[in-house]
Formats: C-alpha cells, structure tokens, sequence
C-alpha cells in the first residue's frame, strides 16, 4: 500500500530554514503550496558584486556565499538556495524554489515551485515542475516532471483503493530520497515514487512506486523489488 506520510519519503535536512512549514506528517503533495508560503517574507542577499554579469537575478533570491554561479542564467524569486550549490549554464529558475545543500542545478533546466533537498542531483535538460524531491535523488539526462493534465484538471493519487483528489491542478512528483530516474523518461503528472527506488531510462512512468522497487519499460510494464 503506498505510504501517504511526508516522513516515508524524505525528512526536510535542518539545513534548509523551513521546517516550521512543512509537517512531517502531512501527505507528501501537500508540501507543495508550503514552498510559497515558506518564502513569502524572504529576504534576498544576490544583488552583490560577486554575481557574474551573464547571470540574471530578479525578486527575492537568498545564495549562500558558497554558491557556484555560472557564467549565465536565470534566477527569478523567492528562490533560497543553500551551501555548496552548483548552478550550471543556461539553468532558469522560476521562482517558489528551495535548494538544499550540495546539489546541482543542471544545464539547460527550468525549476517552478519545488523543494530540492540535500545532494539532489539534477545535471542536465530536465523540467521540475512542482514537485518534492528527497535528499540523494538523481534525475538522468532529459528528464521530466510532468506538472499538468491535458485537460487541465485537479490531479488524483491513489492511496490503497482510493482515489484521492490531491486539491492541486499543478503537481509534478514525490521523489523519496535516493530515488533515481533513468534518462530520457517523461514523470506524469501526480505520481509517486518511494525511496531508494528506480525507475528505468525512455519510459513514460505514471502512478506510485513503493520504496526499493524498480520500474523498467520493456515489452510489459514489470514492478519488482530490487532485491531480486
């Protein structure tokens, strides 16, 4: 049965100043409007001398002083990123994000309305759209989150035999800590996927995947434990 907790996914790192908004025993989806919130009173330090001329800073941005910039791209607030980022090339920024420690913000992505905790790991071409990802996540070359239904409408999960109406007409995914999504793979809207679990390169993943499982698209869509 799909864990319906926050804290069976991921525990919000005490580097990133927000636990005040973010109830560990909240459903994980529901961690998503908390980002805008968690940033409505953010104070922004990026406007310094030490900003690259190529990199375009706009709103409320707090960068650690550690922060590795690139020679351009686009940071649009409320936005706190944390020590030790990496931000690569051509990285846009959309606003209503938090990235904890460590972690890479990949060339040539677009992040809007999402929480990145420690170490998360996303280098290169993806879209993180409104979503939660745990500490150690990884996300492959060209991967995307997909936020939105083609008709628009609010997005449901399954919990047990319910269909559950998550309230959210935006809703990308949960990644747990350490999950990993193989390259190229297209994440629909609202789908959940456990920690330590994978899921497998040019697939077109929906729906939940528990923790330590792995989803591979062959001639049939197959969900095993890793362990096998």
């Amino acid at each position: 049965m799909l864990a319906v907790k926050a804290a069976d996914f991921f525990e919000l790192p005490e580097s990133i100043p927000y636990k005040d908004f973010f109830d560990p025993s909240a459903r994980p989806w529901e961690w998503i409007p908390k980002i805008k919130d968690a940033l409505a009173g953010l104070e922004g330090n990026a406007s310094g001398s030490s900003v690259p001329t190529g990199v375009h800073i706009e709103g409320e941005v707090f960068l650690h002083p550690s922060v590795k910039l690139p020679p351009y791209c686009v940071i649009q607030g409320p936005c706190w990123i944390g020590e030790n980022v990496e931000i690569r090339p051509g990285a846009y920024i959309r606003g209503n994000v938090i990235i904890g420690a460590g972690s890479v913000v990949g060339n040539s992505c677009e992040y809007k309305n999402s929480l990145l905790m420690e170490n998360t790991q996303t280098p290169h071409f993806s879209y993180i759209g409104d979503s939660i990802l745990g500490s150690r996540a990884h996300l492959g070359a060209g991967v995307i989150l997909s936020n939105l239904r083609f008709d628009q409408k609010n997005i449901f999960v399954r919990v047990g035999v319910e269909l559950v109406d998550t309230g959210l007409r935006k809703f990308g995914a949960i990644l747990g800590e350490a999950a990993e999504i193989g390259c190229n793979t297209a994440v629909m809207p609202g789908s959940i996927i456990g920690k330590h679990s994978l899921v497998g390169p040019a697939t077109a993943f929906s729906g939940n995947l528990e923790s330590g499982q792995l989803f591979v698209e062959k001639s049939s869509h197959r969900k095993t434990p890793l362990s096998d």
